[in-house]
């Protein structure tokens, strides 16, 4: 999804914002990586987080085949398959998310104020949160986020924000302007993801931060 290549995954520390029940702290952790996931769920028993993201594989997966023919395949193969993957990865953070460590990385918190002092980390990734849901948060909530996310990266680190479109599909009519103010911080690019997906392409946002 973020064209991640493994050097950019053996220096860390990373954060995953929003990381949901997704696999990707777990498996750094894994691989004996610093991670750390945020997330409101987080903060929620982990029985009840882990039936939750099941729950929401059964409605996500329910919507997809809704509208199976807006979405491009050619990654997941199907959505029985997507399904399974889905799975496979909540399986990964259940197992982790159990552990007796877990809370020292997985931290109930949210976009825009993050609990972490300045320069925190190497990587900072968020996926499916910001702009995807620009019709609820606004373009205030982007500018606070976007900045925040870049104070806790170090000097020469980066940020990767996947996808740039609304639920809607739509380009948020204030990316630009966006854009144009984090020249100031870091250098902007914009990269191809290696898992297409969404109905309108996407690129991802990478921000290499000014050292």
């Amino acid at each position: 999804m973020f064209a991640l290549s493994e050097q950019e995954i053996t220096e860390g520390p990373f954060l995953d914002i929003a990381g949901g029940a997704s696999s990707f702290t777990a498996q750094l952790h894994a691989r004996g990586l610093p991670a750390v996931a945020t997330d409101p769920l987080y903060a929620g028993e982990p029985e009840q987080v882990i039936a939750a993201a099941r729950r929401e594989i059964d409605v996500s997966t329910a919507k997809l085949a809704a509208a199976a023919d807006s979405y491009d395949w050619s990654y997941y193969g199907s959505i029985r398959q997507h399904r399974q993957m889905r799975e496979a990865s909540l399986e990964r953070f259940a197992a982790d998310f159990t552990r007796p460590d877990a809370r020292s990385r997985y931290i109930a918190a949210s976009l825009p104020d993050l609990p972490f002092a300045d320069g925190t980390f190497a990587l900072v990734l968020c996926s499916h949160f910001l702009f995807l849901y620009g019709d609820q948060l606004d373009e205030t909530f982007h500018r606070r986020a976007l900045a925040e996310m870049l104070r806790v990266t170090r000097p020469g680190g980066q940020v990767r924000v996947y996808p740039l479109v609304t639920l809607q599909w739509r380009t948020p009519p204030y990316l630009s302007l966006l854009l144009a103010e984090l020249e100031k911080q870091a250098q902007v690019r914009m990269i191809d993801t290696r898992l297409p997906f969404t109905p309108v392409k996407s690129p991802v946002l990478q921000l290499d931060k000014f050292a």
